[in-house]
């Protein structure tokens, strides 16, 4: 579920700094679009993801590993802002401000209200959002019914490469050598 407000882009990035500290938000066609904290399951594994992002970041120095809500700035048409599960981000981070950019690799885990048909249409749409935004690889994760990670490409966006229990997933080319056992996040 989500509550919008609306208002000129400006105050909508300084209302996002005002978000009660468990709010996640973004800035979607000129509004702010708040959304529900997400399930034990579906948390659990974007933690999980995010440790394994972590220890990338912490072998390779080529970035920085972001945990749930993060704000990450853009400037498309239709959208100013991101909040992913999890994200690995390349750009300078600033004290205190929400990142500039898009990060090069975004995990979106699906909660309970992610399944359907307008939700697939909402979850499509972001992930073309990224896409615009310079985002070079998106995972979609299910973590309640497919325990599945379909992983999307700027490259080829129409044609997700999809992992599951026993296969190796991997975010190519947004993060060379980095793999992640599917069967590592998923109880």
């Amino acid at each position: 579920m989500s509550t919008r407000v609306k208002a000129p882009p400006e105050e909508l990035i300084d209302a996002l700094y005002h978000i009660p500290e468990q709010g996640k938000a973004e800035i979607v066609h000129g509004e702010i679009v708040r959304m529900s904290p997400t399930g034990g399951k579906p948390g659990r594994v974007g933690g999980k993801i995010y440790i394994q992002l972590d220890a990338y970041e912490r072998q390779t120095g080529l970035g920085y590993a972001f945990p749930d809500n993060v704000g990450f700035l853009v400037d498309l048409p239709d959208r100013n802002s991101f909040s992913p599960d999890v994200a690995f981000y390349m750009g300078a981070l600033a004290e205190g401000d929400f990142l500039q950019g898009a990060p090069i690799f975004a995990v979106e885990v699906r909660s309970k209200n992610d399944y359907g048909r307008q939700a697939e249409q909402l979850i499509r749409a972001k992930i073309a959002d990224y896409f615009r935004a310079g985002t070079l690889v998106v995972w979609d994760v299910d973590a309640l019914r497919q325990q599945a990670i379909r992983v999307y490409r700027a490259n080829d966006p129409d044609h997700p490469t999809v992992y599951r229990r026993g296969d190796i997933a991997e975010a190519e080319p947004a993060l060379p050598g980095w793999r992640l056992a599917v069967d590592e996040i998923f109880e």
